[in-house]
């Protein structure tokens, strides 16, 4: 029974890898076009700041005095922010390989981002080396994982066996054995006499 829960683990976890590689590439193209749209912006707002001889700090600065202005302000913050932490990303993914993507994960948690790539990914069979190596990882690691798991939950089990006292000896009933019983032996004929048998009384 473990170990067929193992193995659906194992297998789960090879098939949802198995997809890591497009998925990730898919999300490289995806935030791509993000980093694109945002640098736009920013360097609109750059060069219009520049125009009035203003750097970016004291731009925003001067967006301020309504609650309007203020909350134009804390967006354009937030977008500046968002820019260079997407365009960080983005630099890192592109160079690593499909496969060694998979220890950056944390670089792929933009959740726009998310949101759209998985709303129009269609899993597919994996055909590449990336895509093979994916899954064998994957089945370790559903392996491994779910090993973990059944681990925990029946450890107290295991526990409170160990800690029960062991059950005390049963001592079998002496039987003792029957006394033997005499046989009758032949006695010999004499004169005047039957034979008989030997303490059998007539």
């Amino acid at each position: 029974m473990i170990r067929a829960l193992c193995f659906a683990g194992a297998l789960g976890g090879a098939v949802s890898l198995s997809q890591f590689p497009e998925f990730s590439q898919q999300y490289l193209q995806r935030l791509a076009g993000q980093v694109d749209a945002l640098t736009l912006v920013v360097k609109e707002f750059d060069a219009s700041a520049l125009a009035e001889g203003l750097g970016r700090e004291e731009a925003l600065e001067q967006i301020a005095g309504s609650a309007f202005e203020e909350r134009h302000q804390a967006d354009m913050r937030a977008m500046f922010a968002r820019h260079a932490r997407l365009s960080d990303n983005l630099l890192a993914l592109r160079d690593a390989s499909p496969l060694s993507r998979l220890t950056l994960v944390h670089r792929m948690a933009d959740g726009d981002t998310l949101a759209a790539v998985w709303a129009d990914f269609t899993p597919a069979v994996p055909v590449s080396v990336a895509g093979a190596a994916a899954a064998g990882t994957g089945f370790l690691g559903g392996w491994a994982a779910m090993a973990a798991v059944l681990a925990a939950f029946t450890a107290p089990l295991r526990r409170a066996r160990r800690s029960r006292p062991a059950p005390t000896a049963r001592r079998e009933p002496i039987v003792r054995p029957d006394p033997p019983v005499a046989k009758p032996t032949l006695v010999a004929e004499t004169p005047g006499h039957v034979r008989r048998l030997s303490g059998v009384q007539r």
